[in-house]
This record gives structure tokens, sequence and C-alpha cells, in this order.
């Protein structure tokens, strides 16, 4: 949906704006800097609106940070759903949730991080609002690759002492760990060196 802007703008910038395409813009800000980092003027250049526009489309900086939060989890939980789609096998799902995790901190972007887990350490404990969003994220991550687990499981795929619910949990640590590592170490062998023990460690 498109916004017009009310606001006085500058000579040869466009009237109307999406305000998807706002988000996705500050998003990357947030992203490479962080909330406390990103300055008004970065935000505004980056989405090319005026002050005014940004406040009446979003209220503030914080309210454009959580669309921006919300969008990054939504995309998160997508790719998740793809790599895990009950149509496909779902040791081959795991599989490739795994190996798309390695891709991310081995790759040109991996020093970026995850801005879940960055937003997480900023301003986890400070913002309740930030708080819930990344709790309910975490659930959902966990509860999908249970669901996947318990699939595998089912099929006798997985070594008979594993309980899907804590090896979710251990994925989820780990690639979230992983995350967090990549920024100063983004090591492709030794991260597929981790994946690769996991798996050997509970699949049959």
């Amino acid at each position: 949906m498109m916004i017009r802007e009310t606001s006085q703008r500058m000579r040869g910038r466009p009237r109307e704006f999406d305000p998807d395409d706002a988000v996705e813009s500050a998003m990357g800000v947030f992203w490479t800097s962080g909330y406390h980092a990103t300055s008004l003027p970065e935000l505004l250049e980056a989405t090319n609106l005026s002050r005014g526009s940004l406040y009446a489309a979003f209220g503030d900086k914080h309210g454009l940070f959580l669309r921006a939060l919300d969008r990054y989890i939504a995309d998160s939980l997508t790719r998740l759903d793809a790599d895990l789609d009950p149509r496909k096998d779902v040791l081959d799902g795991i599989r490739a949730c795994l190996a798309r995790y390695v891709e991310r901190t081995s790759g040109a972007g991996a020093k970026r991080g995850c801005l879940i887990v960055a937003t997480a350490m900023e301003l986890g404990s400070q913002d309740v609002e930030v708080e819930q969003r990344i709790r309910r994220f975490f659930k959902a991550m966990e509860a999908r690759l249970t669901t996947a687990l318990e699939r595998a499981k089912s099929e006798r795929r997985l070594a008979d002492e594993v309980e899907p619910s804590t090896v979710a949990r251990l994925i989820m640590c780990l690639l979230e760990g992983m995350r967090v590592v990549s920024k100063t170490n983004a090591d492709r062998s030794s991260s597929q060196a981790v994946v690769q023990t996991l798996l050997d460690r509970f699949v049959r």
C-alpha cells in the first residue's frame, strides 16, 4: 500500500512511498548499527522520508524499529518453514536448515550477525515490547524444530535416546550461537564440522 506524504518535501523526491520498502531499508540500518547507534538522520536517508512522514507512518524511531524487527522475524520464520516443509524429507529439511545457517555464518555478510540476537543483547532486558517479540520468535523456532524432530523420530530415523524437544533447543542454541561467533570468526569449515558432529550424534 502506498502512502501519500503530507509534509513539505525536497524537490525531486516522490510524494508517495511504500511503507514496506521503508521498513526494509530501516531494517538494514538497524541490523548493521544496532538500535541505539542508529540515528534519525541515518533512517531518513535510508528510507528517503522526511521527518514528518516517518513520524506519521511509524510514530517514532522505536515504532519503526519494531516494524523492522517484526519483518526480520517474519522473514526468518518463513525461511525456516521452507526448510522444514512437511512435504519434504524431514532429515533433508533439517540438513537444509543447518546448511543455510552455515552459509549465513561464513559468507560475505557473516560479520553482520543476527538482528534478533543483537537486539536481545542490546534491548532484551530494557524493552518489554522487544522482549516479547524475541521470546515469541525463539518459542516459534523451537516449536518448528521440535515438530520436525518428532516426525523424524516417528519414522525411526533418530537414535532411540533422542528427545525431540531437547534436541530442538540444542539446535536452536547452536544456530544462534553460530551467528554470534561468526561476527569475529567466520570459519565455514569449523561451522560445518560442528553441524556434522551434531547430526552424527542424533541421526541413525
